[in-house]
């Protein structure tokens, strides 16, 4: 890069390198040929897609709940997966056309790459309360939102991010980490270092529960601070495929190669965790965001699966939230395709 990456510039490195961790962190890299995807790049994509839709939404009806109409994203993607809504979720698919919207048309979105437990058991299942799932996909979908830091403050967007994750997973094990993760990523938007991002400001130590989901960040700083980019010690802070083991190792990795030359290096780095994928996920998303997209080499990226579609929600996210395309529904919108591309129903 020849200057400090823009703000959107950021958001794509975000998303792009949430979408490249997922795949390198699974080994997953062939030689040439096609990358494939993962899940994770999968939800994330719903996530954004769900974002954008509910601040559409709140603009044109000026009521909106963003958790439900994230739930909703999900259930677009499983139907688009072949997995069978409870009958308890039918209400998410009235209409002449569903699923709508333009990631119904993605071709790869069918596909199955990969699990995800405990989100297909609350979108299947009679249950009305979430999994007592710790599981990583609760946090690693929910990255992106850190783009909403332009629309929220600190502690709210931990809110919101902490009740995405309790949509399918256990609130404590799994929304804590959520929080803290996209908080720390929205932080990597707007800060010049990662030491920067992870310093506990006067603004953020006045908000309680904040400063207490920061305590896990400082924690895994802790260990670089004693032994940096050791895979023995990965493997101690990352241990498992839970949501704070996914948030640990990636600070831990990406806290061990900071520098914007070592992004690749850190995502190798971060593939030989026990669950590498999750580590890479966050780790790709935290650097991407501090460094901006350019980080990430266009020969991985152009083989990507999805880095297209991926790069595309990053540029309309970024567009949503700083300029609203479809308008607030009392003047012609600036984008008359817009609502057509999310419907803000």
């Amino acid at each position: 890069m020849s200057g400090p990456a823009t703000w959107a510039n950021r958001v794509r490195g975000l998303v792009l390198g949430l979408a490249l961790g997922d795949s390198v962190g699974r080994g997953v890299v062939p030689a040439s040929g096609p990358i494939r995807a993962g899940v994770s790049t999968q939800l994330a994509a719903f996530t954004i897609d769900g974002i954008i839709r509910a601040w559409i939404r709140g603009e044109h009806k000026g009521v909106c709940h963003p958790p439900s109409v994230v739930w909703h994203a999900y259930c677009r993607w499983a139907a688009l997966q072949g997995i069978q809504l409870h009958k308890r979720h039918q209400k998410c698919i009235e209409g002449e056309k569903w699923p709508d919207g333009w990631l119904a048309d993605v071709s790869i979105l069918r596909e199955r790459r990969g699990s995800a437990p405990a989100t297909v058991k609350a979108l299947t299942g009679a249950d009305t309360q979430p999994s007592s799932s710790f599981g990583c996909h609760a946090l690693t979908r929910a990255l992106p939102m850190a783009a909403l830091h332009r629309k929220l403050t600190a502690d709210k967007l931990a809110d919101l991010a902490r009740d995405v994750a309790a949509l399918t997973h256990g609130e404590l094990h799994a929304g804590h980490p959520t929080a803290a993760a996209v908080v720390l990523a929205a932080r990597c938007l707007s800060m010049a270092t990662f030491e920067e991002a992870t310093g506990l400001e006067p603004d953020l130590i006045r908000l309680p529960h904040v400063a207490w989901l920061f305590g896990m960040v400082h924690e895994a700083l802790g260990h670089v601070r004693q032994a940096p980019r050791q895979k023995a010690r990965l493997a101690q802070v990352a241990p498992d495929a839970t949501a704070s083991a996914a948030l640990s190792g990636g600070v831990y990795v990406a806290a061990s190669y900071p520098a914007p030359g070592e992004a690749m290096e850190a995502l190798a780095f971060a593939a030989t965790a026990p669950d590498g994928d999750s580590v890479a996920v966050v780790a790709g998303a935290l650097l991407g965001a501090l460094h901006g997209v350019d980080v990430w080499p266009v020969e991985l990226i152009s083989r990507l699966e999805l880095a297209w579609v991926m790069d595309t929600l990053a540029r309309d996210l970024a567009l949503q939230i700083t300029e609203s395309p479809a308008g607030d529904g009392y003047g012609p919108p600036k984008d008359p395709f817009w609502w057509d591309r999310y419907p803000g129903w």
